[in-house]
């Protein structure tokens, strides 16, 4: 605790109340449940005891928030500690507004043994009653420990500062008990949970991690069921996303240049980008409407699912489900990923979770093939039969059990085995099966797409799509 306290209790770091009036609009935030940071007051915690909460408002809405003090015993989580969180926490489920907390924590308080855990405890459960109820976000400012790191990984959203570290156990018990010497940045920094999917975004400072949750709260509702902020549309970054695409189906692109012509200009806002980067999640906006933004990479591993995107994708459309934020899904891929290792590592269960929450989705979601869908991942990238409301594909997207020249491998290997040219006759009957099978064409005669759209009209149909759903919504919410 000594280290966190020494790590943590520094003359840069802002207060708590300096960093909830960062957060918060000028002047709107109000504590409740403070008072002298003493550890006694005749043998009992005094209110305040190392944590500050209170209500305020972002963009004019209101939130609760809190934030840990990590001067007063290292911000560990005694009773009364635990008491205010909890009563910041109830007030957020009550009046059906987000909750944000400032995490730094050396854990539970040893002085104060099973009462401290038993603190712990109420906290994790009324994290897990708020889950879908209203938007909850953990943004991490130091160093934080034991439940100081399971109660954001129960929050939606994670925002770690650049010299933030996460870790159940220090790296004096690591030490200790596995004989492994490790700085608190090797074990719990955030170059190790950017990548591992434990944080989602990584601000430079209290000031950026402010910034960060505030722009998490303009995508969102104030609770789940209520309507989603909408400001004024802006054009995209440039009028033709299909420009970002290369045709050769082989050819690494970076999928988010051409969402960047499909949504509002600057309104692109991704979810643990360095973690699985072989599929995109994002906040965006089209037509000043949030939107949830899954997308495939193909400038990593060609933009297949393996178990890691594919856990990702499912972690990210239960979380729009949750909160009714529609779903705008961009699909080239060439299917899962073979292999010893991601079978042993549970592809089929992980890849089953992704198909499980987009099958089970209720908000709006429409799918747009940008150049290929294969196999399995033709159907897990929310599929017109997994329930997709519209599905679109650009005009050379191609669509289909596998790739033509893999195709004709299997179907043809007789013929090719016998020929005298292989190569050539398996070019001219992968040129057949691709005509035959494998057009978005094809795929809109037999029903599998709704429309062949140009890449330019992507963004116009998405708005219209959307836009429909939601007066539609409206009508009945006045009926």
């Amino acid at each position: 605790m000594s280290a966190v306290a020494a790590q943590t209790a520094t003359d840069e770091r802002l207060s708590p109340h300096e960093r909830l009036e960062l957060l918060c609009d000028e002047g709107s935030f109000e504590a409740i449940r403070t008072g002298v940071m003493s550890p006694k007051l005749g043998g009992r915690a005094r209110p305040g005891d190392g944590v500050v909460g209170g209500l305020g408002r972002v963009d004019g809405r209101p939130v609760a928030v809190y934030a840990q003090d990590a001067r007063f015993l290292g911000g560990s989580l005694g009773a009364a500690h635990a008491d205010t969180i909890h009563r910041v926490m109830q007030l957020a489920g009550r009046a059906r507004v987000p909750v944000v907390g400032y995490i730094e924590s050396g854990g539970a308080r040893m002085q104060e043994g099973t009462a401290a855990l038993g603190g712990y405890g109420r906290i994790f459960r009324q994290n897990v009653l708020l889950t879908g109820v209203v938007p909850q976000i953990s943004i991490i400012g130091g160093l934080s420990a034991g439940g100081g790191c399971y109660s954001p990984a129960l929050t939606d959203f994670v925002v770690m500062t650049e010299d933030a570290a996460m870790f159940l156990t220090g790296p004096g018990v690591v030490r200790d008990v596995m004989g492994e010497d490790v700085s608190a940045a090797e074990l719990g920094g955030r170059k190790v949970h950017e990548k591992n999917g434990v944080t989602d975004l990584v601000a430079t400072d209290d000031t950026g991690a402010a910034h960060m949750a505030r722009s998490l709260l303009s995508y969102l509702p104030q609770h789940a069921g209520a309507r989603l902020p909408r400001i004024l549309a802006t054009d995209p970054d440039f009028s033709d996303p299909g420009a970002a695409v290369p045709s050769d189906p082989r050819q690494v692109y970076d999928v988010r240049t051409a969402v960047k012509g499909i949504v509002d200009g600057g309104s692109l806002m991704e979810i643990a980008p360095r973690w699985a980067r072989s599929i995109v999640t994002a906040f965006a906006r089209i037509d000043g409407r949030p939107v949830g933004v899954i997308a495939n990479q193909p400038r990593y591993m060609g933009g297949v699912l393996d178990t890691e995107s594919s856990q990702k994708g499912a972690r990210f459309v239960e979380t729009c489900d949750r909160y009714g934020i529609p779903l705008a899904v961009f699909v080239d891929t060439p299917g899962f990923m073979p292999g010893t290792r991601q079978e042993q590592a549970g592809v089929i269960r992980h890849g089953a979770k992704l198909v499980r929450a987009f099958a089970q989705a209720t908000v709006p979601r429409v799918t747009v093939v940008l150049r290929k869908a294969y196999g399995g991942a033709y159907i897990t990238m929310n599929s017109k039969d997994l329930g997709a409301d519209l599905a679109f594909a650009w005009p050379g997207a191609e669509l289909g059990v596998m790739g033509a020249q893999p195709a004709v491998n299997i179907i043809h290997r007789r013929e090719l085995a016998a020929s005298e040219d292989p190569a050539a006759l398996r070019d001219e009957l992968a040129a057949a099966y691709a005509e035959e099978h494998l057009g978005a064409q094809v795929a809109a005669a037999a029903g599998f797409v709704d429309e062949v759209i140009e890449p330019h009209e992507t963004r116009q149909r998405l708005a219209w799509a959307f836009g429909a759903i939601d007066d539609r919504r409206a009508l009945k919410e006045i009926a």
